[in-house]
């Protein structure tokens, strides 16, 4: 490190330090990167819902094992095959004192779908939602959709009087620039109310004493604060700055575990990384290959996957902590098929064989963008990424950003190469078919689906997987839809990372393979 990175990193410390050491009950989470918005609709990010879920509640919610389990809605019972009835909790507040009703789903729904929603795929294949009583509401799909409770977790519910209130019925729209008071202010039924945003410096939760259930733990405060500098995260960690940090710099696990003060709690992840390229457009926004597309020749898209060397990057990038796949799901996702995952080897000679053939014997340039505090070691996988590409004639202009920029640019689809990590929320292949795979419209199929991957064939094979109940036959049509993905080379899957957290040695928490982080089952020692 060099002697400006060590007095930076002591500066913040200092800083940290004057706040005082942790007191009971509370809680200072340290994080690479912050919460874009309190809008629970605003962005479909596990961090931002992940933090958004200890204030706002889903109708199916799931337990620290990832099972799921009564939430807002106290069960839920097809009514035809089409029709799924929810009776609600009753006795529910939301943090303004305000009742929970039917009413306040709907209009969750409603807005869900709306515009500027960044949940449409969590919606896009519910036909209707009607309300029976103030307790009761049933959700109309447009086909049988037997998974729709597990769709629903990340669901979260909002009070249709306060959003009427404070001019929130819309969500934040972080593609266009956007805000509204949703973005700062938080009104949920959840067990934590949101008392202070301050974004990029500090927000702070407080347990919630009306909550209507159990709250595991005993955290009365949470203090969340972005510390983007890995090795400042570090230090304030093992000087008892921070409880808790996430994710724990690959290089520095054996220092933490070492330090008598933390230690790492590792795991597996459900998030798949991957490289996505626009697919759409006739002529590339930015490229100096001008009048043509090179990203539709599957020569091309095939010439990246095998340029790419993927062994490296998990022994010197991620130091062994990820596992290379070629799906664009993995262990632990249900239709996952290890059988098929098999990537197509590492082989620079054929990557330029590939590429002279598609007209391009000299390569060409393309910009890639690239998020540089949101995954573990992103920016570093771009750059090995760029790296092997220039090996093969392919200049890269990379553009490493924070995510608050990064992700209003892609979700415009304001690029042509782009490195995205995504965990099915449903922990079902669906979501991944739905949401990454589907040929894009505007009611939210293929709503991440930025480079506009498109195949009719598995279109049509997604809609039978989300209507068939018979999980060998639904079995067998995933690995059908994911093999004409791998085929066509829609994306460039390359790993799942590995979870990392450092949590102090008078702190428990449950680490679910989502990478949430629950507070209601945080316990100070």
């Amino acid at each position: 490190m060099s002697f400006s990175s060590t007095c930076r990193v002591v500066g913040l410390v200092a800083a940290l330090a004057t706040t005082g050491l942790v007191q009971a009950q509370t809680v200072r989470i340290g994080n690479q990167g912050d919460a874009l918005s309190m809008d629970p609709h605003s962005l479909n990010e596990s961090l931002q819902l992940s933090v958004t879920g200890n204030v706002y509640e889903p109708l199916v919610a799931r337990d620290r094992n990832l099972a799921v389990t009564p939430g807002l809605a106290t069960s839920w019972q097809q009514t035809s095959p089409t029709v799924w009835r929810f009776n609600l909790r009753k006795g529910v507040q939301f943090h303004d004192g305000k009742p929970f009703t039917a009413d306040d789903v709907l209009f969750s729904m409603a807005r869900a779908a709306g515009d500027g929603s960044d949940m449409k795929s969590y919606v896009n294949d519910i036909k209707d939602v009607r309300k029976v009583d103030s307790h009761t509401v049933d959700i109309e799909t447009k086909a049988p959709f037997p998974i729709l409770p597990d769709v629903l977790t990340y669901l979260y519910i909002m009070s249709k009087q306060w959003s009427e209130d404070n001019q929130a019925t819309r969500p934040v729209d972080r593609r266009r620039g956007i805000e509204n008071a949703a973005s700062f202010r938080a009104n949920g039924t959840g067990p934590y109310r949101l008392r202070e945003r301050q974004p990029n410096v500090k927000t702070t939760f407080v347990r919630n004493g009306n909550y209507w259930g159990k709250i595991e733990g005993n955290v009365a405060t949470v203090e969340y604060t972005p510390i983007g500098n890995d090795a400042t995260r570090v230090a304030a960690l093992l000087s008892r700055q921070i409880d808790v940090m996430e994710p724990v710099p690959v290089q520095d696990v054996a220092r933490i575990n070492g330090s008598g003060q933390a230690k790492v709690l590792q795991g597996p992840e459900l998030r798949t990384i991957f490289l996505g390229m626009d697919q759409k457009r006739d002529e590339l926004l930015y490229s100096n290959v001008k009048g043509k597309n090179p990203f539709k020749d599957k020569r091309v898209r095939q010439a990246f996957y095998q340029a790419i060397d993927i062994a490296t990057i998990q022994r010197v990038v991620m130091r062994g902590a990820s596992t290379p796949t070629a799906l664009m799901i993995g262990p632990g996702i249900r239709g996952f098929d290890a059988e098929q995952n098999k990537r197509l080897p590492f082989d620079q000679e054929a990557s330029k064989k590939l590429l002279a053939e598609a007209g391009y014997p000299n390569g060409f340039e393309v910009g890639m963008n690239c998020p540089n505090d949101r995954y573990v070691n992103d920016a570093d996988i771009c750059q090995a990424v760029a790296a092997n590409l220039a090996r093969v004639g392919i200049k890269i202009n990379l553009q490493a950003e924070t995510k608050g920029t990064y992700f209003p640019k892609i979700l415009r689809r304001d690029t042509s190469f782009y490195l995205l990590g995504w965990t099915s929320s449903t922990f079902d292949a669906h979501n991944v078919l739905n949401a990454l795979m589907r040929c894009p419209d505007d009611k939210g199929a293929g709503q991440f689906n930025l480079g506009s991957y498109c195949n009719p064939k598995v279109d049509e094979l997604m809609l039978k997987v989300q209507s068939e109940t018979d999980q060998a036959k639904r079995n067998g049509m995933i690995r059908e839809a994911f093999q004409l993905h791998a085929d066509d080379i829609g994306h460039l899957p390359l790993h799942q990372q590995a979870l990392a957290w450092g949590v102090s040695n008078n702190v428990s928490l449950a680490q679910r393979a989502d990478n949430s982080m629950p507070f209601r089952f945080m316990v100070v020692k």
